[in-house]
């Protein structure tokens, strides 16, 4: 009697427990990555291509797995020249095609429904090196939708890049990014 109490609970809450697994799937042409660098002499304003996002998590556990990846060679600030520089001599892109985040877990709680904020904790990878990083992102979930919206910082020159500052024209050595995640939610 008892064996069958626990396996009439366990066909009970077995949905419900698979239902709070999930996957965000972005989708790169709705979904922006935009970048905005400090100068002497101007802001450095400029977007680049998401190329690929799965999100696995989980509800109930504050686990998550997958990748956010954008095209290093993709960035544009509306300068060639600049933007040929940028690709060869800082994110040097013939060796590293890609810049990406790989979020292992999150602090907060994910809402079925409307707004949340949440810390997302993961590996930000630059130039094949990985680095530690929490991004703090609104969600917004409505019904199979989602929209992922994060600010945040990367020291770019302390984790191995070239500042392009050059002769009167200095640049701060780190880069804000405002991330615009768009995509479907499935179980």
């Amino acid at each position: 009697m008892r064996c069958f109490a626990v396996l009439a609970l366990a066909v009970l809450l077995g949905p419900a427990a698979l239902a709070q697994h999930q996957t965000f799937t972005v989708n790169p042409d709705a979904s922006e990555v935009k970048i905005k660098l400090n100068t002497t002499h101007e802001v450095v304003e400029g977007m680049f291509h998401l190329q690929s996002g799965s999100i696995e998590f989980d509800r109930s556990n504050p686990k998550m797995s997958g990748v956010v990846a954008v095209l290093a060679g993709s960035g544009k600030t509306g300068n060639d020249s600049r933007d040929k520089k940028m690709n060869r001599d800082i994110l040097k892109v013939s060796q590293y095609k890609i810049v990406s985040f790989m979020p292992n877990n999150y602090t907060g709680t994910i809402a079925t429904s409307g707004d949340s904020t949440i810390q997302v904790s993961g590996v930000f990878a630059l130039l094949g090196n990985p680095h530690d990083l929490t991004i703090p992102m609104q969600v917004h979930m409505d019904g199979s939708k989602a929209t992922v919206k994060a600010h945040f910082v990367i020291p770019y020159v302390q984790w191995g890049l070239k500042n392009p500052s050059f002769l009167f024209w200095k640049a701060e050595n780190d880069v804000a990014i405002d991330l615009n995640l768009v995509g479907q939610i499935s179980n």
